[in-house]
């Protein structure tokens, strides 16, 4: 019952994220998406399309995490992803080597910083958290909770920012015991009750063998574990979808995880996980079959860890579709009557409408044929999951005649590069010549996510529509291969050990200084709304730019490769940055205008938020670059609000 109690008032305070109460002139911003199921809208209004061009920056808080990273080697993998959250008049959030830091959310004054020493020495896939989480779920926080890169559960005293004493060790739990050193948390955990979940981030092309991607639940209190979840559903014989491994080794698969934002549910007891990729991501022939529960959005209950219900946006994984995107709980007007649903975004530009009590589509979806794999030793799923509506995002398929360069001799130099290799639509499998992967596994939604007006349900998204290169290579032939393809041997490497191959991944960008995607034409970033009531598209707009506007004016409508998402107001605004031109927008939620835009002091790869103190309202942005988006790197964050 003490659960319970905990989960209504938590309800209660989700309802009314970013929209003040009453004549209350504050309004909170108290989880990573908003609220816990990450809608990211806030309802004020203050700020609107009308005065928009007035807002100016009103306090810069720095961080001084540039000095941490010194004699390290990790700027090439640093990235200030953090989307703090804001309770009772406090901004808490984390910087990339997981110091967590609390400042005042009206002046940015500091309050307390939290260091845990994380040996940024350690050989990490990449170095960024987005964020931390509170408890009580969306009240006046008793403590802050982060996941570090270390595989570590903190818990802070919210008013000291000291480790809490009665928490696992000191204030710590050790995420890796039992699972080797494998374990990173990028994602704030998320708090349902006295509950605190984690998922994991993992590797999942260098080898078969990683752990399996856990869910697991903690006591708030005291740090002991209540339960856990696999994700591979071989690990348990008893459960029928083991037999959707196949293969005497495949029990040994990893991965599976969930790195990205889980949400919750407090009034239906669920949690909402964004299964990824199993090990290794880009070859099956070990694991054949369906691979339950990987690449799956699964409800669990919150009380026990059981399943309520799974749906599978991928089946049998060969491309890195790990869904990247916090599942986004909504409600949609179905028929005449509200529906409870999770719209599930995702790397191949599909998104998802499900009843979010049943798991079932809300709207169209068809299993449809797709190519088979030329890999020995490889059986591809011969169908796929598609939505019919809303009608797939971005790039869905690859010619040579979509090679591009802004000169004839630029384009003949992306025709050369691109020919001969593969692509016979959406899910071409990897092969030994090479295969376009259109969209790529960094394509469609991403980790920044969707967000949602629930007052017209329109849902909106940036996307990416950057194909990406996959070569499957023999491992006895690799180093000749690479000896003799300077190609081959720039290529990002997946060792994929224990098994025949390893993969080299590549994406076909300029590297000069005009700096453009080869293998595709522009746009390459987009912004976009879709109307749920029907399902249909309203607008399409180019997000940023990623050349010299000074020699192509006309980039400005080429788009650019984008991480970090948007938040929408009830002042008819959103708000984006997540561009390679360091800029934050403001565009005009009706018909995607853009209104307002300001140069930040470094890359904006990070999710905005808003909320209001003493009735004045704030948008604040984490400004600190993208080490291999190659975006200039700093430790701002910054708030703005009207003159």
């Amino acid at each position: 019952m003490h659960i319970f109690k905990f989960w209504i008032v938590a309800g209660t305070a989700l309802a009314l994220c970013g929209v003040a109460m009453g004549q209350s002139p504050d309004a909170a911003w108290p989880f990573y998406g908003c609220n816990a199921g990450g809608e990211r809208y806030a309802g004020l209004r203050q700020i609107n399309d009308g005065n928009v061009g007035r807002l100016k920056p009103v306090w810069v808080y720095r961080t001084g995490e540039l000095k941490t990273y010194e004699g390290t080697g990790v700027s090439e993998k640093a990235a200030f992803e953090t989307t703090p959250i804001m309770i009772g008049g406090v901004l808490y959030f984390s910087t990339p080597s997981d110091r967590v830091i609390a400042i005042g959310a009206a002046d940015g004054k500091e309050k307390w910083v939290f260091d845990p020493h994380v040996d940024l020495h350690r050989d990490y896939s990449e170095v960024s958290s987005r964020g931390v989480a509170s408890w009580p779920a969306g009240e006046s926080p008793k403590r802050i909770f982060i996941g570090t890169i270390d595989g570590r559960l903190i818990a802070l005293d919210a008013a000291t920012g000291q480790p809490v004493p009665g928490f696992g060790n000191g204030g710590t739990v050790d995420l890796k015991e039992g699972l080797g050193g494998d374990i990173a948390e990028t994602s704030p955990p998320a708090i349902i009750g006295d509950l605190v979940i984690v998922g994991a981030s993992l590797g999942d092309n260098q080898r078969i063998d990683y752990p399996p991607g856990l869910v697991r639940a903690y006591s708030v209190r005291d740090g002991r574990l209540q339960w856990s979840w696999d994700p591979i559903a071989v690990h348990d014989p008893r459960d029928s979808a083991a037999a959707t491994w196949v293969g005497p080794y495949a029990f040994r698969t990893g991965g599976a995880n969930a790195w990205s934002v889980l949400s919750t549910d407090a009034a239906r007891g669920l949690v909402f996980v964004p299964a990824t990729s199993p090990s290794p991501d880009y070859f099956g022939g070990e694991r054949k079959g369906a691979n339950l529960y990987a690449n799956s959005i699964v409800a669990l209950h919150a009380a026990t860890g059981k399943m309520a219900w799974y749906f599978q946006v991928v089946h049998h994984d060969l491309w890195d579709f790990d869904i990247a995107a916090q599942p986004m709980l909504i409600d949609v007007t179905k028929d005449g009557r509200k529906v409870a649903a999770v719209a599930v975004g995702t790397k191949m530009g599909h998104i998802f409408i499900l009843d979010r009590e049943t798991g079932k589509p809300l709207f169209p979806v068809e299993e449809r044929p797709v190519p088979a794999s030329t890999i020995e030793g490889e059986e591809a799923s011969p169908t796929q999951p598609f939505p019919v509506l809303p009608a797939p995002l971005g790039i869905q398929g690859f010619s040579v005649a979509d090679a591009w360069g802004p000169t004839p001799a630029d384009k003949a130099e992306a025709v050369r590069r691109v020919e001969g290799l593969l692509n016979k639509g959406p899910f071409t499998p990897p092969s030994s010549q090479g295969s376009i992967m259109a969209p790529g596994n960094v394509g469609g939604i991403h980790w920044g996510g969707m967000c949602y007006d629930p007052v017209h349900e329109w849902l909106i998204t940036n996307i990416n529509q950057l194909p990406a290169v996959i070569r499957m290579l023999p491992r006895e032939k690799v180093g000749q291969m690479e000896r003799e393809n300077e190609e081959i041997l720039r290529a990002e490497t997946g060792r994929q050990l224990g098994t025949p191959y390893v993969m080299k991944r590549d994406y076909l960008l300029k590297t000069n200084a005009d700096g453009y995607l080869m293998q595709s034409r522009p746009p390459w970033g987009t912004l976009l709304a879709i109307d749920l009531h029907t399902g249909h598209r309203v607008w399409e707009v180019p997000l940023g730019y990623m050349m010299d506007l000074q020699k192509y004016p006309e980039a400005r409508n080429w788009g650019s490769i984008n991480f970090g998402g948007a938040i929408v107001t009830g002042g008819n605004l959103i708000f984006v940055a997540a561009s390679m031109d360091s800029h934050l927008r403001a565009f005009d939620r009706r018909n995607g205008t853009l209104l307002w835009e300001y140069q930040l002091p470094a890359g904006g790869q990070a999710t905005p938020m808003s909320y209001s103190i003493g009735g004045k309202q704030y948008i604040v942005i984490a400004a600190g670059g993208h080490g291999k988006l190659k975006t200039p790197l700093g430790d701002f964050l910054m708030a703005f609000a009207l003159e």
